[in-house]
């Protein structure tokens, strides 16, 4: 009899396409000339990947703010897809050409989970589909040899046209289903959650986008809440955290409206597991931390 599949590390991966930009990937258009401000957030996805070579895994599923749904929870349901993705506001820094493999029986699983406790669920069959930025940025930066199918997941409009807390009920739902999908299907995931944190940014870019005297967060209550949620990550504090959510997201103009770190909570069932921070930075005033939950890790732990 097989193993049951398990969720290997839950990644909060935030998405800025500055980060792509000063890595200069051969797949990015754009190039950069130099070492920019984000250095920090580079190196915390530097640390990520290296914490994550120590596992094996078979799949990337990722909840995306950037692929906006306006009725339900849609999935990737075509085995591949290839174009060129352009960030609508950054095009001079992210013009990327893509090329990625979906796992649809895992794609069609969730589906099926979700729509069966109730959800509101589509499967998206358009071969032509342009895979959004947020899943492409996340996926790369976790694991930019791409040589592992996605999920990606979109985000639905709850928290949007009720409450945050309609919406975090919703990702509760959803992240329970993702889990339950994943356990009987018996793959190894990687849970991405592609947002970032406090979401204020500033409305004007630098001649220069790389200059770091321009970087630096929008305002001391952004940094303030950031800094508090990540003191709840860091003590193991899950629950915690989903449920000061809505004031999160209501007094930080926070990226988590979207409701993919709620979905990652649910899907890892709360663990009280220190995270590990891997790194923090602001991108246009914005701030976002590289964040992961080795589940893997404790679980060996747990059983020596």
């Amino acid at each position: 009899m097989s193993e049951p599949g398990r969720i290997v590390a839950g990644i909060l991966s935030p998405h800025p396409p500055h980060l792509i930009y000063a890595s200069n990937p051969p797949q990015n258009e754009p190039r950069s000339s130099r070492a920019g401000a984000w250095n920090g957030l580079l190196d915390g996805y530097e640390k990520l990947r290296a914490e994550l070579a120590r596992h094996e895994f078979d799949v990337l599923v990722a909840h995306t703010p950037h692929w906006k749904t306006r009725t339900g929870h849609h999935f990737l349901g075509v085995p591949h897809f290839e174009g060129k993705s352009v960030d609508p506001i950054f095009p001079n820094l992210f013009q990327y050409n893509f090329a990625l493999d979906i796992d649809v029986e895992l794609s069609e699983a969730i589906h099926d989970e979700a729509a069966a406790a109730g959800l509101s669920t589509r499967m998206m069959r358009n071969p032509e589909f342009r895979v959004d930025y947020g899943t492409i940025t996340s996926c790369h930066l976790v694991h930019p040899a791409w040589d592992k199918p996605v999920v990606a997941i979109s985000s639905a409009r709850t928290a949007f046209d009720y409450s945050n807390e309609a919406g975090d009920q919703e990702m509760l739902a959803l992240g329970r289903a993702t889990r339950r999908a994943i356990e009987a299907s018996g793959r190894r995931a990687l849970c991405l959650a592609s947002n970032s944190l406090s979401h204020r940014h500033f409305t004007s870019e630098p001649e220069d986008p790389e200059d770091p005297s321009f970087e630096h967060v929008y305002n001391e209550n952004q940094s303030a809440w950031d800094r508090h949620i990540l003191g709840l990550m860091k003590a193991g504090e899950t629950r915690r955290i989903f449920d000061e959510m809505p004031d999160f997201t209501e007094q930080c103009v926070a990226e988590t409206k979207d409701g993919c770190l709620s979905w990652l909570l649910a899907a890892m069932d709360f663990p009280p597991l220190p995270a590990t921070v891997h790194g923090y930075g602001t991108v246009i005033g914005t701030g976002n931390a590289v964040v992961s939950w080795d589940l893997d890790s404790a679980r060996t732990e747990a059983s020596a």
